[in-house]
């Protein structure tokens, strides 16, 4: 029965206590004989009243902890709910900077984008390289001016893709060391009318990420050109001026001078009555005085000083020309027939003389058939082809040039757009570069003294250039012959070819 009480209250925690006191009752009492099993009753009762008091103890410990778990867990569900918020918050912060950030590099892109453009559709070459001498920058202009892409061009070493660029690596050095830019103004390129001009510029480029420079080459040909019209207009305008003042003044002395030579032969002449008179009045002979004045060669020295005066006399009518522009004989003219009417008037100036003897100078004609009309002056523009011939004729003749080898000279004319282009060629020595520039210059002139006034040229290049509003040029170099190139515009009116007059 005892067994049967415990294991009652081991099934019901509740009733454990009560089931351990009626085993003191009388009737659980009177059962138990012997002493050894009433303490072995109340022992256990005691270990289950321990128990007992142990589970309640645990269960209120569990209680307090199960409550401060969901406090706890309260706390952290809180606090996460904050941290994801935050996150959230910060999460969207990092969206905006992350959408600043794309707007501005996509600002920075078309900002780098724009600037490409504006450095890309420059004239100018424009070369970004270090102080060692490699591309970092290559534009448009340096690729069309050496057919090399940049992206070829990057990284490379600048004398290996650009080595006629006149820079060296000494310029460089010095531009980045002392942080001031070099300037070269008109360089030249080649030889001839076909030759180019260029400014260049080296700028330092100094930061704190890179050290190098900037070239920049800028084509100038066109204002080279222009400077150097503009120089030789004001010169032609400045002998304008300086050849009517000096006319004035030379033809007064040298009409006197010219009259006296024809008045002393007319006063030496004998067929003049009055003569015979005055020589009978002092009793001599006129035809003696005339052959002593023979014999003494005086009338060659008149010769002479009358061949001077004329001379001279037509040296000021050239100057005169300067100061005049008269269009009023200006007329259509077939520039072939002109230029053969002026082969005819110079062909006694196409013999050579050479050490074998004299040999005839070749001339080559090379006309365009079909070309129209000029409006002209025959007159003038014949002078002009007589002084280029003449010129290339005296040419052959230069004690440097040696005996001639089958000295030629060769006449073109084509048409080239709205103008007629003629051409005087020969394969005489050539000019330098320092007498082709001053070619067209007054009073120029490579000859003895005596032997030229430097005006040939001077007058041509009046008479094509204000006379006929056309160009002159001329490309040479020594050991290679000269070509003078000249552009007559065509006529802008229409008038019937049968009043085209001959030369």
């Amino acid at each position: 029965m005892t067994r049967n009480c415990v294991r009652d209250a081991k099934l019901v925690p509740a009733t454990w206590l009560f089931a351990s006191l009626s085993l003191l009752s009388p009737a659980c009492l009177a059962q138990q004989t012997t002493s050894t099993d009433l303490y072995l009753a109340w022992g256990i009762v005691f270990v289950q009243m321990l128990i007992i008091v142990i589970i309640q103890l645990s269960r209120k410990k569990y209680k307090r902890k199960r409550n401060n778990l969901k406090n706890a867990q309260k706390d952290l569900e809180q606090r996460v709910i904050e941290r994801t918020n935050k996150l959230r918050n910060i999460n969207n912060q990092l969206y905006d900077e992350i959408a600043k950030h794309e707007i501005t590099e996509e600002l920075l892109r078309e900002t780098q984008d724009y600037l490409n453009s504006i450095i890309n559709s420059m004239p100018s070459v424009l070369i970004g390289i270090t102080r060692q001498g490699v591309v970092t920058h290559w534009n448009a202009a340096a690729s069309r001016a050496t057919d090399i892409e940049s992206t070829e061009a990057l990284g490379r070493h600048l004398f290996d893709v650009y080595p006629d660029l006149p820079v060296t690596t000494t310029m460089i050095e010095e531009t980045i060391d002392n942080g001031v830019p070099q300037i070269s103004e008109n360089i030249q390129h080649g030889e001839g009318s076909h030759s180019q001009h260029s400014d260049l510029t080296i700028y330092p480029l100094l930061s704190s990420e890179v050290t190098g420079a900037v070239i920049r080459l800028d084509d100038v040909t066109m204002r080279v050109r222009m400077e150097n019209m503009m120089i030789q207009n004001e010169k032609m305008m400045s002998l304008g001026e300086l050849a009517a003042g000096m006319a004035h003044e030379i033809n007064n002395p040298l009409s006197a001078i010219l009259h006296g030579i024809q008045n002393i032969y007319r006063r030496t002449s004998t067929e003049l009555e009055p003569n015979h008179h005055t020589a009978q009045e002092l009793g001599i002979e006129v035809a003696k005085v005339r052959a002593y004045l023979e014999a003494r060669d005086i009338f060659k020295f008149l010769d002479g000083i009358r061949e001077a005066g004329d001379r001279s006399a037509r040296i000021v009518t050239n100057m005169l020309e300067f100061s005049r522009s008269n269009t009023r004989n200006h007329k259509l003219t077939d520039i072939a027939n002109l230029l053969e009417h002026s082969l005819e008037l110079a062909a006694n100036s196409f013999e050579l003389t050479t050490p074998d003897g004299s040999e005839q100078l070749q001339v080559v004609r090379e006309f365009e058939q079909g070309l129209p009309p000029v409006l002209c002056s025959a007159t003038e523009m014949q002078q002009v082809i007589l002084n280029l011939l003449r010129n290339a004729c005296q040419a052959f003749r230069d004690e440097e040039y040696g005996a001639p080898l089958n000295p030629s000279i060769t006449l073109r004319t084509r048409r080239q757009g709205e103008s007629i282009r003629i051409e005087v060629e020969d394969n005489g020595p050539g000019m330098a570069e320092s007498v082709r520039r001053h070619i067209f210059e007054p009073f120029f002139t490579t000859k003895d003294v005596g032997k030229g006034t430097g005006l040939g040229l001077s007058v041509t290049y009046f008479i094509v250039t204000e006379h006929h509003d056309g160009t002159i040029e001329v490309e040479s170099n020594p050991g290679k012959g000269t070509v003078f190139i000249i552009t007559l515009p065509l006529a802008n009116r229409t008038e019937s070819l049968a009043t085209i007059p001959s030369p």
